[in-house]
């Protein structure tokens, strides 16, 4: 799965190329920080079992925020956002949640699985798999599967895992209540060359645009 520095990776990248002529230090840190904050439920999980990419893990955590600048920019007479922090604020507003969806719980959700809908829908949605096109069987994509069952067509088990009940993802910190006292704890940097691609990539990409700033 990825960590939270490629997580954070990911995000300067993203931060970089969206913060526009609004970027600067202090939006850059708005948006990696919110990313990496998504993590902390790795320490709720522990003291809540299941809420391990359940707790912020979901797509609320981006929804409501989103709907609260909407109706604040949009809906309202005078808008505090803009009236306090002008489009600078804006911006950083609506990138760092574009990030926190992207950067983070989306691409959990591509590796392993996350509580898409917690707690309003509780099942672990594991988008694992492929886009691929052949010359026999045309588009093939195995992200979201289905299944025939007996009340009609659902996800198959490969794409819902299961609920916050019979679901746990182990970390160094958290690595599971069947755990030996003398279990390996893994804090991980990457866990695939393409993932530390991705971190160090937005690591330079983000220093040296700071540097540049800072001429």
């Amino acid at each position: 799965m990825p960590s939270t520095v490629v997580h954070v990776g990911l995000a300067a990248l993203m931060g970089v190329a969206l913060l526009g002529d609004e970027f600067d230090a202090k939006a850059i840190f708005v948006v990696l920080a919110a990313t990496a904050i998504i993590d902390l439920d790795t320490l709720i999980g522990i003291y809540f079992p299941g809420t391990h990419r359940a707790a912020l893990h979901n797509v609320w955590v981006v929804v409501i925020p989103a709907v609260v600048l909407y109706w604040d920019t949009r809906v309202r007479e005078e808008s505090y956002i803009l009236t306090r922090w002008g489009t600078y604020g804006y911006r950083v507003y609506w990138v760092t949640l574009v990030t926190v969806l992207f950067a983070h719980i989306l691409l959990d959700a591509f590796y392993n699985g996350v509580n898409l809908f917690w707690p309003v829908y509780d099942r672990f949605i594991d988008l694992s798999g492929k886009l691929i096109v052949t010359d026999q069987r045309g588009i093939v994509q195995t992200f979201v599967e289905l299944e025939a069952g007996d009340d009609g067509t659902g996800l198959a088990d490969s794409t819902s895992r299961g609920t916050t009940e019979d679901t746990h993802y182990r970390t160094g910190f958290d690595p599971g209540e069947d755990a030996p006292e003398d279990v390996e704890r893994e804090f991980p940097i990457a866990y695939s060359g393409e993932l530390f691609i991705v971190a160090v990539s937005g690591y330079l990409t983000l220093a040296y645009r700071l540097l540049e700033e800072r001429r």
